[in-house]
């Protein structure tokens, strides 16, 4: 495992698939993508947000409760068995039933030897048309109860990784605190995608939109970005609206927001780079942006707003 950390190279893999309303043809197809991603090489795998199921939150529904599993449980003691058997550290999503009338939206993170390495609870929660989140999600943590910030990376045999989901792409905040707690790569599972019924400009702007900010926190934290995201259109179970085309266009960039790899809005697909380990060293000496904060004016940055 030690040789993995140390090596200047990294070779990781993001996967972009289409879901089934069948679990276990979705966990199938995870399961081809994670096996054709390990026989190319990578040593770290990552699945998009909610892989095993349709994306349930377009519309609020009771019993939708019994896809949430515990963890340990059965999607994430598969995930486990495949980590084990393939020798990679693979990052997967669950939706978790951590207790009665409390879900979560939870990443989970395993180890080549399959032990679970640590979860990450989706902390900022949409509820939007068409992602009604809060009906089903509980908040991860703010602090967790040995201490620890809820934006803590996950120390893994290939380096520590600040994973996040979804709607946590579009904070700042939540980037720059897995930044400061020594995060090598930020990696965003993702779910989203357009509505179908609106214009190709409006289309085009939200897409650009979703790939500017995070090539943004590449940029602003000197890290390698990693967006697995889902591809296909699923229709509203309420028949209220037409559905969501997920818009695909899963990516990897590095600590300049320089693109490595870059899906298109149609495929099943895996995107696999070589990441340089010593590049957020360089960059950072360069651009010094950490160097450079002034925590001292930052203060109000805790208030909701400054009125």
């Amino acid at each position: 495992m030690s040789k993995a950390r140390n090596s200047r190279e990294l070779r990781i893999a993001a996967i972009q698939q289409a879901c089934s309303e069948d679990k276990a043809a979705s966990l199938a197809t995870s399961e081809k993508l994670i096996r054709e991603a390990a026989s190319q090489g990578a040593e770290l795998i990552t699945l998009q947000e909610l892989h095993a199921t349709l994306y349930f939150c377009q519309t609020e529904d009771t019993s939708v409760f019994e896809l949430a599993e515990p963890i340990p449980g059965p999607t994430s003691n598969r995930l486990s068995a495949l980590a084990r058997e393939l020798g990679v550290v693979l990052v997967g999503s669950i939706f978790e039933r951590r207790m009665n009338g409390v879900y979560h939206n939870t990443a989970v993170v395993f180890e080549r030897d399959g032990e679970l390495a640590g979860i990450y609870r989706k902390m900022h929660i949409p509820d939007d048309p068409g992602f009604y989140e809060k009906f089903y999600f509980t908040p991860g943590d703010a602090r967790f109860n040995d201490g620890r910030n809820g934006f803590t990376p996950i120390d893994t045999s290939v380096g520590r990784l600040g994973v996040l989901v979804c709607w946590d792409q579009w904070y700042p905040e939540a980037a720059r605190l897995m930044a400061l707690a020594g995060a090598g790569i930020l990696i965003y599972p993702t779910a989203i995608g357009w509505d179908v019924t609106d214009d190709p400009d409006e289309q085009a702007r939200q897409l650009e939109a979703w790939v500017t900010v995070q090539r943004g926190h590449a940029v602003a934290n000197n890290l390698p970005v990693v967006a697995p995201n889902r591809v296909g259109t699923e229709p509203d179970p309420s028949g209220q609206s037409d559905g969501i085309r997920f818009w695909g266009n899963s990516f990897i960039c590095g600590p300049q927001g320089e693109f490595l790899a870059r899906a298109d809005d149609e495929s099943e697909c895996i995107l696999s780079v070589t990441l340089d380990r010593t590049r957020t060293e360089s960059v950072r000496r360069i651009w010094p942006y950490l160097r450079d904060r002034r925590i001292d004016a930052y203060g109000d940055i805790l208030k909701r707003v400054r009125d």
